[in-house]
């Protein structure tokens, strides 16, 4: 489970198949094989490190599903390590489990981003929702899109400051509201007993 509050930005190094190496050091203090780390919101596996760098498995399904399969060499990418039971929940509850791939349709700091219909359901004012694996507050919702406000320190250091028109972003709606969703489903007018 992760917070949805950045460490590190860090850089995609490049790939050798399904691996994908990434340049690090905060994230790289204390992890060991095996250890989570979500990159751009997506939990991966550290299967092999160096003082430097930390490599993970990524799988078709996790390329095609994320922004992870469109990376390029020093293509800038947010890391954050699970959270721990001792630490504070500074964002919300975030599972590394990308949901869709949206679209940036206008940058920081009052970024909109365009998401698959289907998900805008989980959206609401002032609701949780993280982008590229990061918290943030939603409002100024549409059929489409929604906006959120990236303050100057987010946008410094996290990928969202860069991010311009057509850039692709990983979204993950809050898991709350999915579940929400599914206890419902039974219960609701018009559902098939």
């Amino acid at each position: 489970m992760f917070t949805g509050i950045v460490e590190e930005l860090g850089h995609f190094v490049g790939r050798d198949g399904d691996r994908y190496r990434f340049a690090a050091s905060a994230v790289l203090h204390g992890a060991v094989l095996g250890d989570s780390i979500a990159v751009n919101g997506t939990c991966l596996t550290l299967v092999d490190q160096d003082d430097e760098s930390w490599v993970a498995d990524v799988s078709d399904e996790t390329a095609a599903r994320t922004n992870l399969g469109t990376l390029a060499p020093g293509d800038r990418v947010n890391f954050e390590r699970p959270v721990r039971m001792q630490d504070r929940l500074g964002g919300h509850v975030v599972l590394g489990h990308v949901d869709a791939v949206g679209e940036v349709v206008a940058p920081a700091p009052d970024l909109r981003v365009k998401v698959p219909a289907a998900l805008m359901r989980y959206c609401v004012e002032k609701g949780s929702i993280a982008v590229d694996g990061i918290s943030l507050t939603i409002f100024d919702l549409d059929d489409e899109s929604f906006r959120v406000a990236v303050i100057p320190h987010t946008a410094a250091v996290t990928t969202l400051g860069a991010k311009g028109p057509g850039a692709p972003v990983n979204i993950e709606v809050d898991v709350m509201a999915k579940h929400v969703e599914k206890l419902l489903q039974g219960h609701l007018p018009g559902a098939v007993p």
